[in-house]
This record gives structure tokens, C-alpha cells and sequence, in this order.
């Protein structure tokens, strides 16, 4: 298995496409971070000031691309092996496909942390220059700010791994790429608009409640503006999260991983 992990990270570190998908995780948190730190404390933002807590947090949460972005990269690495026909050759080396399987989660899993810790790192960087730029105190203590961090890194894993499962059950890189895009920014949305109760529970939800936002306040994520509600403890969400890469990878593994390939 190891050997495997080690293969699987090999290819993480040098298809481009992977680092392309980072830069785009840079670049969109860094462009909505700015965007809700500067309408920070507007009278019709619905952005509480940024001199306190809840404006703060709402700017250093802005983690939700990193994620997507990191569940993307799963699909790409599963469905991958189809698109460009290798997964003949990899089954070949290793016939053992659910450990291929299992390889491919561990190592996006690693993959999507470091998606996780550049998006909570631009997203505080921001929120925090933002408020000392206009002279304010600081209103989120290190260890909170830590926790948020901690939250979207494992977030991110998580939800690589969740993309890894949905790229080996759906095989269409293109179909992949899409639903995890229609799913975390429309599917929840309307979901978790239509029967809050059930909002606490869905993933993409849970995975930015992990990283600090509240319910409907995660920058331009599911159900933005529907605030209210409680969020899944910390290790709620964390069995959720693993709960459904987990089921969607023995669906996999028991269908279209065990299809024969050419």
C-alpha cells in the first residue's frame, strides 16, 4: 500500500493540471476575501464591520474554493486514468483495484490539505491586513483563528477524497468536474434554503462550518444570506464528510472500479 500512496503522490506532484487548480484556489479566495473585506460593515452588504468578530470571520472563511477546488482535483486524478487510458497499465501493476482506490483517497487527502492551508492562509492574510489597515483591534483570538485553519485543512482532505469517489464511480472527468461545481454551489444552496434542518448535514455545508463559517454566512457559499441554524459539531462533520467518501468509494469499488478497462 505504501508503494501505491507513494505512486499516486508521484503523479499528484507532477501533473500540471494539479498545480493550475491550486493557483485558481489562490486566486479566487484572494479575489472574494478582498471582496467581502472591502464591504465589510456596508449597510446592505448584510457584512457585520470587520472591527468585529463576526465581519472578521466571514473574511477569513472565505475557504470554500480551496475545497471545491480540492474535491475537483479528486475527480481529475480518478477519472484521469480513464480519460487518458493509463488505467490499464495501472491496473496491471496493481490488480488489486480497491487499493488503488484507497492509494488515490490517501493521496489526494494530502493534496487537498495543502488546497486547505493556502486558502486559510490568503483568506486570514486578507481579513487581517484589512483590519489593521483601518486601525482596528484585531477581534479573533490566535487560537480561534487556528481552529478555523485547522478546520479548512482538514476540510479540504476530506473533501478530496469525497472527489476521488465521485470521479472512480462517475468515470466522466467532464460529468465529475460539473456535478461537484452544481452540487456545492446550487444543489445545497436550494437544499439547505428549502428545509433548513437538513442544512447542518449536507457536505459541502458541513465542510465550511468545519472551517468556521456559520450557517449561510460562508462568503458566496450554500445558501448565502440564510443565517440561522446550528451547525454540525467539529466531529460530526468530520465522520460526515469521511462517512461519504467512504460510501461512495465502496460503491465504486463494488461497480465501476471493477469494470473491465482497455
Amino acid at each position: 500500500m505504501n508503494r501505491l500512496i507513494r505512486a499516486e503522490l508521484l503523479k499528484l506532484r507532477t501533473a500540471r493540471v494539479n498545480y493550475g487548480l491550486l493557483l485558481t484556489a489562490a486566486a479566487l479566495t484572494a479575489l472574494f476575501a478582498t471582496l467581502e473585506a472591502a464591504r465589510a460593515g456596508n449597510g446592505s452588504s448584510g457584512v457585520a464591520p470587520i472591527s468585529t468578530a463576526s465581519g472578521l470571520t466571514t473574511v477569513t472563511t472565505v475557504t470554500g474554493f480551496a475545497m471545491l477546488l480540492a474535491a475537483v482535483m479528486g475527480v481529475i486524478v480518478a477519472s484521469g486514468e480513464f480519460r487518458h487510458n493509463t488505467a490499464t497499465f495501472t491496473y496491471l501493476a496493481a490488480p488489486a483495484r480497491a487499493r488503488v482506490l484507497t492509494a488515490k483517497a490517501v493521496a489526494v487527502a494530502v493534496g487537498g490539505a495543502i488546497f486547505g492551508l493556502l486558502g486559510t492562509v490568503i483568506a486570514t492574510g486578507v481579513g487581517l491586513a484589512f483590519a489593521a489597515g483601518q486601525g482596528n483591534h484585531i477581534a479573533l483570538g490566535t487560537g480561534t483563528l487556528v481552529g478555523h485553519a485547522a478546520g479548512a485543512v482538514l476540510a479540504a482532505s476530506l473533501l478530496g477524497s469525497v472527489g476521488v469517489a465521485v470521479g472512480s464511480l462517475v468515470r466522466s472527468q467532464l460529468a465529475g468536474v460539473i456535478g461537484i461545481f452544481v452540487w456545492g454551489v446550487v444543489v445545497e444552496s436550494v437544499i439547505g434554503g428549502l428545509f433548513t434542518s437538513v442544512r447542518p448535514y449536507l457536505p459541502y455545508t458541513a465542510a465550511t462550518a468545519m472551517a468556521g463559517a456559520h450557517l449561510g454566512g460562508a462568503a458566496f457559499g450554500p445558501a448565502h444570506g440564510l443565517n440561522g441554524g446550528e451547525p454540525l459539531p467539529f466531529a460530526g462533520a468530520v465522520l460526515l464528510l469521511a462517512g461519504v467518501s467512504a460510501v461512495l468509494s465502496l460503491v465504486a469499488a463494488r461497480t465501476t472500479v471493477l469494470r473491465d478497462v482497455t
